[in-house]
């Protein structure tokens, strides 16, 4: 029997805490447990002291990994029970919270005057600044990430590698784009791009696509990796998590496959590096930052794909996607602990503990960055 869509559900759901340190292969029972257990945390010299200005319960994320959003002064944080919560950035004082009375699975996102959400039962749901209803569109499949908007498009993914262009005026569907995909394909949370008039996602089989947003065509295509292995499994190499993009470089990792940087006028690539991941890259000045199928930590140098550095001191501690934030780089794991990397090195320089559940969302700001985890828990922290 066709083991379809539903797929490993590493890089997004299924009450994991991220692909790096869990095999993939068990979410589908293919493999035992994972004989490696977390890294027990050693103590750090710290020169950066990450500092909880302010937390608050926003509701459990369950098997979900919802991400806070800001818009100015405003905070959008969501709760796998349905429930929406708006706040104050500065204090955290929660303004209102919306019951959906709908079980959440992908979001937030926020834009144009638009606050999204997503279902299991292939609802993106609509909000306005205030939290009331403005609008459910069904896209006829889970929606497990974020969407994205721009100019006054709602661009959605499916679990099942669909994207959908909706009009964010009324949620009335513009485009959809559809291809065969493998019998096996990572279940992910991470979603598109929305960039001006592109939309730029990963795909299966070691794709990275750029779409029209006007009318979801294909403007552009390249590999990241080619798949490699004698079976299904073996040749999983999806692009998962989100690429990063700057100026006309696009960065984007493949599971079992590689780290590759590509012109985006040319479609040249730059540089590849092997290196398999199911999770989002990160970028700085200098570094694009990435994470191991083991939980290591990387930074690639941005011109040339060399190995800068390499952090394993937080193996196997299910780490989710690397973010940059005040200039370091941030990560979270599975007991709810944020831990803060220089740039230059790799070396842990701090070190926050939450509430002991898995940290669900890292959201860089100005200055500090949000964190949710999976118990509830959003806070604003400053170093």
């Amino acid at each position: 029997m066709r083991m379809h869509r539903l797929l490993i559900a590493c890089a997004a759901s299924l009450a994991l805490a991220g692909c790096s340190s869990w095999n993939p292969l068990v979410a589908l029972g293919l493999k035992s447990e994972p004989a490696h257990k977390p890294t027990p945390l050693a103590p750090i010299t710290a020169t950066v002291t990450p500092k909880a200005v302010w937390t608050t319960n926003v509701g459990k994320g369950g098997d979900f990994r919802l991400r806070p959003q800001v818009d100015g002064t405003r905070v959008y944080a969501a709760a796998a029970d349905g429930v929406v919560t708006l706040l104050d950035l500065d204090n955290g004082r929660v303004a209102t919270r919306k019951e959906l009375k709908k079980k959440l699975s992908g979001g937030v996102s926020v834009g144009e005057g638009k606050v999204l959400l997503g279902t299991l039962k292939g609802e993106v749901i609509a909000l306005d600044p205030e939290g009331n209803p403005a609008w459910t569109a069904s896209v006829a499949g889970e929606v497990i990430a974020p969407a994205a908007i721009s100019r006054g498009v709602v661009v959605v993914r499916t679990a099942d590698g669909r994207i959908f262009g909706l009009d964010a005026k009324d949620g009335k569907r513009k485009w959809v784009f559809q291809r065969p995909t493998p019998a096996l394909l990572l279940r992910s949370e991470a979603g598109v791009l929305a960039l001006s008039g592109d939309v730029v996602a990963g795909y299966p089989n070691g794709k990275l696509i750029a779409l029209d947003l006007d009318d979801g065509k294909l403007t552009w295509e390249v590999t990241v990796s080619l798949p490699r292995g004698a079976t299904e499994l073996e040749r999983i190499a999806d692009v998962a998590g989100l690429p990063v993009v700057e100026g006309s470089t696009v960065c984007a990792a493949a599971y079992q496959g590689k780290v590759a940087c590509f012109d985006i006028q040319s479609r040249a690539a730059i540089w590849s590096r092997d290196l398999s991941t199911a999770l989002g890259l990160a970028r700085g000045p200098k570094h694009v930052y990435a994470i191991d199928d083991t939980g290591a930590v990387h930074a690639l140098d941005k011109a040339s794909g060399t190995s800068v550095w390499k952090q394993d001191k937080l193996q196997y501690r299910r780490l989710i996607a690397p973010v940059v934030a005040n200039g370091f780089v941030v990560v979270g794991d599975l007991q709810g602990y944020i831990h803060v990397l220089s740039p230059d090195d790799g070396s842990i320089v701090g070190r926050l503990a939450t509430d002991g559940t898995p940290v669900h969302a890292l959201v860089p700001l100005t200055d500090g960055l949000l964190v949710q985890t999976a118990g509830g828990t959003l806070a604003l922290v400053r170093f």
